[in-house]
């Protein structure tokens, strides 16, 4: 039984509550620790560690920061695998999709090594005689970061990496359910080099998610999370003055048109839906088909390729999907599908009898694959978010009826069509009313150098996720105008500068 407590200031710093959360082991159903639960004064302890260091850290050449990125890129691929593996033991997502966690993350990394550039501002020269003028992007401050349980590397990295490389300080508060591997980046950035307080790690509840949110020296907060939590933490940071970022749940649909690929369009959806065990805020949830034959034939492909998903528990070579994150998940995700089922919808493959036979793994947090055919709108199980390892089908007569399902979706977070026609694929790109948009791609999220983020309630707030969005969301424009004296004495003037003088 370990412990894990909080990062403050450079080191690993106990905890001062009494109050403990659970770590369990997905694949086996037992705890395997205990996380220190933060008090406000504790939450408080590491702002003010990340506002002391805030001056210096900001006064650092930009080529030095980069530097240090740099050296983080380089240290998180020598513990690549220690961070996959840590992961795996506390989500429960197979050793491989961890990896890819981790992967993805750095990659953020990767394109933040280029600050430099990335953080120019503009210059007009002799905008008006002898007068020049500029801007600056500057640091915000303290920032704070708020992420998920489902992706415990790559989020905080994705934030982490452009918020320190703009030059701001940072305060991390990870999801509780998993904590180790937010640590462990923790102990990354000090081996990089990265001076004490810039980056800090506060484990916690609602009370230091609310601490967070209210803190004055706080400046901006990014949230990954459900949609209900996104509204929270978006209404209390912008109540309390902060710049916020809020990424919310998802309902992602697939546009399968009749004349796309079947045999390509069944390889993506076993991957979009059931990989991580659907537990992504990106994966295919709905495949919604163009006329009852598309549906009937792939339907048909799929059924024996759900029935013989590799299940087993997290480091186990074969398996493509491990369990749930927690009991009280997967009990979530069952009553989700025995809601469907009593809506009306046809049970093609049923997920719920699944049970892990390996030994030592009778007692994870398992779920068979499910697939649910004749989907309908009205259905709840269909307007909400699932999260787990299932698969919706939804039959429209047309065109137009696929569009319609995911731009009136309250969701809109991620959406691909499959077509060999390029008139379509276009039109579906420019009507459809969601964020993220894959053609013949199954799980549309952006790389690095491009922007992360969704639409309607998948996302609150007006500026994405890494990319140049991540550089204008930690940073803030200066503006300067610019004269130096000539020694000629223009005299007193008393009306506003134009392109004219």
């Amino acid at each position: 039984m370990y412990e894990r407590q909080h990062f403050i200031n450079g080191k690993v710093t106990d905890g001062t509550s009494g109050r403990f959360g659970p770590i369990f082991n997905p694949s086996t159903g037992k705890q395997q620790g205990r996380v220190a639960l933060a008090t406000k004064g504790e939450v408080e302890t590491a702002i003010a560690a990340a506002a002391d260091a805030f001056p210096a850290w900001s006064a650092t050449s930009v080529v030095k920061r980069a530097r240090i990125v740099q050296n983080l890129v380089h240290v998180l691929y020598a513990r690549k695998d220690e961070l996959a593996e840590a992961l795996a033991r506390e989500h429960g997502k197979v050793f491989s999709d961890a990896q890819g966690d981790v992967q993805r993350g750095l990659e953020v990394a990767e394109f933040a090594q280029g600050i430099p550039h990335l953080i120019k501002g503009e210059f007009s020269d002799n905008v008006s005689t002898g007068i020049d003028m500029y801007s600056m992007r500057k640091p915000l401050g303290v920032v704070a970061g708020i992420t998920p349980f489902n992706f415990p590397a790559m989020i905080p990295l994705w934030m982490s990496c452009m918020a320190i490389a703009c030059g701001n300080s940072y305060v991390l508060k990870p999801s509780e359910k998993d904590p180790s591997v937010p640590m462990l980046i923790a102990d990354c950035w000090r081996e990089a080099g990265l001076p004490d307080g810039v980056f800090n790690v506060v484990n916690g509840d609602k009370e230091a998610v609310d601490t967070v949110c209210t803190d004055p020296r706080v400046k901006a907060v990014s949230f990954v999370g459900s949609t209900p939590i996104a509204q929270y933490v978006y209404a209390t940071a912008t109540a309390n003055g902060k710049r916020c970022q809020a990424m919310g749940g998802a309902k992602n649909h697939m546009v399968i048109m009749p004349d796309a690929d079947l045999d390509q369009v069944a390889d993506a959806l076993i991957g979009a839906a059931y990989g991580s065990a659907g537990e992504r805020c990106m994966a295919i949830s709905v495949a919604v088909c163009v006329g009852d034959d598309v549906a009937d034939r792939l339907v048909a492909m799929l059924k024996p390729r759900v029935e013989g998903l590799k299940i087993g528990h997290c480091m186990d070579p074969e398996a493509e999907l491990g369990p749930l994150v927690t009991a009280d998940h997967m009990a979530k995700v069952s009553g989700y599908l025995d809601l469907a089922e009593q809506e009306g919808a046809t049970i093609v493959v049923d997920g719920r009898g699944f049970k892990n036979t390996q030994e030592g793994f009778e007692d994870g947090y398992y779920l068979g694959g499910s697939l649910y055919d004749n989907v309908t709108a009205d259905m709840r199980s269909y307007r909400e978010e699932i999260f787990g390892p299932t698969l919706q089908v939804m039959r429209v007569k047309n065109f137009d009826e696929a569009v319609e399902l995911p731009s009136i979706h309250e969701f809109g977070n991620g959406t691909s069509i499959y077509t060999r026609d390029g008139d379509a694929a276009r039109a579906y790109v420019n009507r459809v009313e969601v964020g993220m948009v894959g053609v013949n791609v199954p799980i549309p999220v952006p790389l690095a150098f491009h922007t992360f983020g969704g639409w309607k309630s998948s996302a609150f707030g007006d500026i994405n996720q890494h990319g140049m969005e991540g550089v204008r969301f930690y940073t803030k424009t200066k503006t300067v105008t610019s004269r130096w004296p000539t020694g000629i004495r223009a005299g007193a003037e008393f009306v506003i500068p134009t392109l004219n003088s």
